[in-house]
């Protein structure tokens, strides 16, 4: 059976198209929302994501502590996205593994095939654009790169860049870093709830089964940058995300029913709250709707890591301790998989539905 592939989108990037082909246009209920990143990010009003310093998030004074931890759990529970400063991760580990991403997508296309995943076959580890999978044939603007990066036992080295050399070793030693960090996340949104310290890293497979999965995503300039979406409107299926970049703006979220460019903030760690919370916690905490634009100017590479529960071993419903009379569950009990089968089911109905409105 032959697939059709649609091609790298950094070599239609680079083939000196002015047009890009109809398959990357958004419908026009979107188009109507994208404008310059550049601009919107230089727009200082209305609501900005907020900072979250979290320098005090361990502190002996118990008020100081007490401060930050409320900041970040009224962070989630008001926006479910924000900027982390002072997260315990040096700059020149961030700086490593963001070279160490860019020297591979700086590699010829020739030589990041030799990592291609092959999404029909279920191998999704590896190198690869985005296939079309709604109805209205829709894709985005991005390459990208992805792959499991902890718990040590269970990563493939074998789909592992080997250049640059320091890859393995940056993105290795990030990898262990970032997992200490959400355990002081889970720790804090836990207690948000008023519920035991390691009540919510227990419910979504504690150290041994939560799984940190690796996307680097690559958006090359793009000649008609406000007909198109580096990645399209969603919400995270994570428990946690954790978002660096390369200062090139990009990130939109939908707050309050308006789209907010979220402000490239140096050295900072993005943090979304997933999914996965949002259904442990019964909607206090919450998973917000965000998408990526892309330029005709800048090439913007993140990397982001998704704290994924295991698929099938945990069901993920409202904990008793936050439903009540008065607050009844909000979610119907499903595994990991069974909740991205229902996301997937829903996008393509509402693909489908859109479709047959345009006709």
């Amino acid at each position: 059976m032959v697939t059709s592939v649609a091609p790298r989108v950094e070599s239609l990037a680079s083939s000196g198209i002015q047009a890009i082909p109809k398959e990357y246009v958004r419908p026009q209920e979107e188009l109507n929302s994208i404008g310059n990143v550049f601009e919107e990010e230089k727009n200082n009003l209305g609501p900005q994501v907020p900072t979250i310093d979290l320098k005090n998030i361990e502190s002996p004074d118990e008020a100081v502590r007490e401060k930050c931890r409320e900041e970040l759990k009224k962070a989630a529970m008001e926006w479910g996205v924000m900027h982390l400063v002072n997260h315990g991760i040096s700059d020149d580990l961030l700086d490593r593994v963001k070279k160490a991403g860019k020297i591979f997508f700086d590699l010829p296309i020739v030589e990041k095939e030799k990592y291609a995943n092959e999404q029909v076959s279920g191998q999704i580890q590896g190198y690869g654009s985005k296939l079309a999978n709604n109805a209205s044939g829709q894709l985005e603007w991005e390459d990208y790169f992805f792959h499991l990066v902890y718990p040590e036992e269970k990563r493939d080295m074998s789909i592992w860049p080997k250049t640059p050399s320091d890859y393995i070793e940056a993105t290795k030693e990030y990898a262990k870093q970032l997992r200490v960090l959400a355990t002081k996340v889970f720790s804090v949104l836990s207690l948000g709830l008023g519920l035991e310290e390691g009540r919510l890293e227990k419910e979504v497979g504690g150290l041994e089964e939560l799984l940190l999965q690796m996307k680097i995503n690559y958006y090359p300039i793009c000649p008609q940058p406000e007909l198109a979406l580096g990645v399209e409107a969603h919400t995270d299926i994570s428990a946690l995300t954790f978002i660096l970049h390369n200062m090139v703006p990009g990130l939109q979220l939908f707050y309050q029913g308006k789209w907010v460019t979220a402000k490239c903030v140096p050295n900072s760690i993005i943090m979304h709250i997933g999914d996965t919370i949002e259904i442990l916690s019964n909607g206090k905490y919450k998973s917000i709707l965000h998408r990526g634009l892309v330029n005709k100017e800048k090439v913007r590479i993140s990397w982001a890591v998704f704290c994924e529960p295991p698929k099938e071993k945990i069901i993920l419903k409202p904990l008793p301790e936050v439903v009540s009379e008065a607050e009844p569950p909000l979610y119907p009990p499903r595994t990991f998989a069974q909740h991205i089968q229902h996301k997937l089911f829903r996008k393509t109905q509402d693909a489908a539905l859109s479709a047959a409105a345009l006709k």
